[in-house]
């Protein structure tokens, strides 16, 4: 019930004095940050707890952004800023994530680019300064990729600015738990805490264990995730320490309660739904999966059973939530655990023992220290990399419809929880009309146009196959052209044409994503009168001698594609070629008044509601 009532109306929104309210004016704000900036190559941001705006006070979250950025502020600084407080850019599609999803999520909805800023005090944070130190002195004995990963190991993925390749490789390999500060590195430390002090009275005991819940907290930081293993893990260890047996289901669910009743916006946080979700499987299914598995499995495999066990319980109960909220689920995930599980447990407990280390020991020291751990982490990297690069490492599925996950949980359920298996075969229904009714959505024909900053997309689907047309080819456009397709499910495109004259260095970028890339050389024309552009049911042909006009086929569906004013003025001269019936038109610029309503005179659908 709590968690309806969070999902329902649980989600954040600005309050009375919130800086979202002054956007669109340029303002003097004073508040303090709440995180170190993140640092880009030309800029940085950071969330600021804003105190003052104008000299009145305001109360709520913005986003700072600062360029250049020679001295990247820190966490616990407070700032005077000026500059124009506006609304955070919304994404190109619903379906990509964007800074608007990202600061809605973080409490905030606005962001200030910040065109002076001073520093007027600089607070003492110790925590903070500790968790700066010890990823920076990680950073400096291994490198970036192997001190980064050693650092997310101890204070959470959230605390460290890791590499995005080394992040992505995690993710498609399906191991991102493991940059996430979670129950699994607490259980590593409260179970090697309570190993060494195995010989202690119980006061002792519990003292010892309570110390190293709320060390891994204060570095970890307040995320979700982190809570909910903490609160766990104090509940076990003082039932534990009681003489008495505790149940999972029961610690969870109180887990939850507490938290849900203190922070209803929980309810929304992707990673407070993974952790109970995840953690759910492990309560719930686990002991289950690993009997069957000692039942059926030969004698020499009985020692994987636990670890199979534990794995699959967690990616089966998270796999309706991969899909709802990322379109796609790691396809090794299974084999990458397994892999990678003789890695992680002394990894990450040699990582936090070297923390303590690089607080206090001089570099050459730790750089001794480090050696072996670091080599440790290059094994799990490479790991991690070769399995990222597996054919179809990464299903892409598409984003389906809430309501399809539901039909997906309602089938899953009862399979994995065994009281109700009498159930299974209203689930395997569930199930198997969860599959068709996305199959028709991501097997159906349509277009889909996004556009930012004058860059427009047409990502033009059939059957499973799509293609995309940009009006732009640098590398910025390419990544969202990625975006994209992935976020609708398509890994490979059949073709891509750029209409951009001007050369781009981006060119291995988007032959990385399509068959066939298509782009003007030389001053020459994507296309010539009489050449078409073809894979199954997608096609792209001229529609005019002049200007860049064309026509899209997708299945069954026609689109006439005006990517300049001039393709436009070249199909008003053409005889007969604005004629037809249309699905649409897809502009890549923005029209005068006389342009649309020439265009609704014949038979477009709506110009300024597609691809604007």
């Amino acid at each position: 019930m709590l968690l309806l009532k969070g999902l329902l109306w649980g989600a954040p929104s600005p309050g009375a004095q919130d800086p979202s309210l002054l956007i669109g004016r340029t303002v003097e704000l004073i508040g303090r940050l709440q995180a170190d900036a993140r640092v880009f190559e030309t800029s940085c941001s950071a969330l600021i707890d804003v105190e003052r705006i104008d000299g009145r006070r305001y109360r709520g979250l913005t986003e700072v952004v600062l360029r250049p950025c020679p001295n990247p502020p820190q966490q616990g600084w407070q700032l005077k800023l000026t500059g124009a407080l506006a609304a955070p850019q919304s994404s190109v599609h619903p379906l990509v994530f964007g800074p608007a999803k990202r600061l809605q999520r973080l409490g905030s909805w606005s962001q200030l680019r910040a065109r002076q800023w001073q520093v007027l005090h600089q607070s003492w944070t110790p925590i903070a300064d500790a968790r700066r130190l010890i990823a920076a002195r990680f950073q400096q004995v291994a490198g970036l990729q192997r001190g980064g990963l050693l650092a997310a190991l101890v204070l959470g993925g959230a605390q460290v600015q890791l590499p995005a390749e080394l992040r992505e490789a995690f993710r498609v390999a399906g191991l991102s738990h493991a940059l996430a500060a979670s129950g699994f590195h607490l259980s590593v430390v409260l179970g090697s805490v309570l190993a060494v002090g195995r010989g202690l009275s119980r006061p002792l005991r519990v003292l010892l264990g309570c110390c190293a819940l709320i060390v891994f907290l204060t570095l970890a930081g307040g995320q979700p995730s982190v809570v909910r293993a903490v609160l766990m893990g104090a509940t076990a260890l003082l039932i534990r320490e009681s003489d008495q047996r505790s149940r999972g289901v029961g610690v969870l669910l109180l887990t939850l309660i507490l938290m849900l009743l203190f922070r209803p916006a929980w309810a929304h946080s992707i990673g407070f739904q993974l952790s109970a979700a995840a953690t759910a499987g492990l309560t719930l299914s686990a002991p289950g999966f690993e009997k069957h598995l000692l039942l059926s499995c030969p004698s020499r495999m009985r020692w994987l059973a636990s670890g199979i066990a534990v794995s699959c319980a967690a990616l089966v109960w998270t796999l309706p939530l991969q899909l709802l909220h990322f379109g796609s689920t790691p396809l090794y995930a299974l084999v990458a655990n397994l892999l990678a599980a003789p890695l992680l447990a002394p990894l990450t407990l040699s990582a936090m023992g070297l923390a303590v280390m690089a607080l206090i020991l001089p570099h050459p020291l730790l750089v001794v220290l480090a050696w072996p751990v670091q080599q440790l982490a290059g094994l799990l990297i490479a790991l991690v990399h070769w399995i990222s690069h597996w054919p179809a490492a990464q299903l892409l599925t598409g984003h389906p419809q809430p309501w399809v996950v539901f039909l997906m949980v309602v089938g899953l359920i009862p399979w994995l929880i065994t009281p109700l298996r009498r159930l299974r075969g209203v689930a395997v229904v569930a199930l198997v009309s969860a599959v068709v009714l996305h199959g028709v959505v991501q097997l159906g024909d349509g277009v889909v146009a996004a556009t930012r900053f004058g860059r427009h997309w047409l990502l033009a689907r059939h059957r499973g196959r799509a293609a995309l047309v940009s009006t732009n080819a640098d590398s910025h456009s390419c990544r969202v052209a990625k975006q994209l397709a992935h976020a609708h499910g398509h890994r490979r495109l059949d073709w891509i044409v750029l209409l951009d004259p001007v050369a781009s260095e981006a060119m291995a970028c988007w032959s990385s994503i399509a068959e066939h890339v298509q782009a003007p050389h030389q001053g020459r024309l994507p296309l010539v009168r009489g050449q078409r552009l073809q894979s199954d049911g997608l096609a792209l042909s001229l529609l005019t001698n002049r200007g860049q006009a064309f026509q899209l086929q997708a299945g069954q569906q026609r689109w006439r594609l005006l990517a300049t004013p001039q393709a436009l003025w070249a199909l008003k001269r053409s005889v007969g070629a604005g004629s037809g019936r249309w699905a649409g038109t897809w502009l890549g610029f923005r029209p005068t008044g006389d342009q649309q309503r020439w265009l609704r005179r014949h038979e477009a659908k709506d110009p300024m509601g597609v691809g604007l």
